[in-house]
């Protein structure tokens, strides 16, 4: 990273990755954001461009960001799909919810408010990935289109999972279940409780993991944090509907 300090509530993830992999995750403090984007003691780390917050505000929270990094992120289009795309500069930032790199001080990014940034790594810290995973894309299988785009080996892949919507607030419908169910077979079902009819509170990491380590990835790490219960740290879709965006960033030193 930089010299620049990172803002206390920022999060370096916790796994053993090689030095010269870095990464980390903003949360709700430590930008200029205002109102329903503020962070919980000053200004807000709104990273969204679409969330509804001043467009001029969010780019000065990016520059914010950015001083931590060696280059501007390869900002994406997310679309909860499971398109995956190496990390550049482009003009236009391209519809996909996924990115790679093997090059350093290129910057894979993801924004998240709610949805899981799974972060990806080889051991020998020449690879990482960055993925966005809400239900719909992990039904999809953006976790494995991911490892298959980027060419990481996933026994030799390590995985990150960030803060998400927890188990205690994620209520989905059956059709989301028997989604899942289809595609992981019947294995996934502990990962889903009865909530009320027609109900079920679905253990979104837990899916993730879930479906990493049928993938072959077998070192996977997870925050265990829940963006919706913790209006202090997070930003929460869920929560709050209007919200902010989280970046997840990861990248490999010069």
């Amino acid at each position: 990273m930089t010299d620049a300090a990172l803002h206390a509530e920022w999060i370096v993830p916790a796994w053993s990755v090689p030095s010269r992999v870095r990464a980390l995750m903003t949360t709700r403090d430590g930008g200029v954001s205002t109102d329903r984007w503020s962070g919980s003691s000053g200004g807000g780390m709104n990273l969204g461009l679409g969330s509804g917050d001043d467009v001029d505000v969010v780019v000065r929270n990016r520059v914010i960001l950015a001083r931590h990094l060696p280059s501007e992120p390869a900002w994406l289009k997310q679309v909860h799909g499971t398109r995956v795309v190496e990390a550049t500069r482009w003009a236009t930032e391209p519809e996909a919810d996924a990115s790679f790199t093997e090059e350093p001080g290129r910057v894979c990014a993801i924004l998240v408010a709610d949805c899981m940034p799974v972060l990806f790594t080889d051991r020998q810290g020449t690879r990482v990935a960055a993925a966005h995973a809400g239900w719909r894309g992990l039904v999809g299988g953006v976790l494995e289109a991911t490892l298959t785009a980027s060419g990481l080996v996933p026994a030799d892949t390590l995985a990150w999972i960030g803060p998400a919507i927890g188990p205690s607030r994620f209520e989905v419908g059956d059709d989301v279940r028997e989604a899942f169910i289809a595609k992981g077979g019947a294995d996934v079902r502990v990962c889903f409780v009865p909530h009320a009819a027609g109900k079920w509170l679905a253990d979104l990491p837990a899916l993730a993991r879930l479906s990493l380590a049928a993938s072959g990835v077998r070192e996977i790490v997870s925050s265990a944090c829940c963006t919706a219960t913790d209006d202090r740290r997070f930003y929460s879709y869920r929560r709050d509907g209007v919200t902010g965006r989280m970046a997840a960033v990861i990248w490999i030193t010069h």
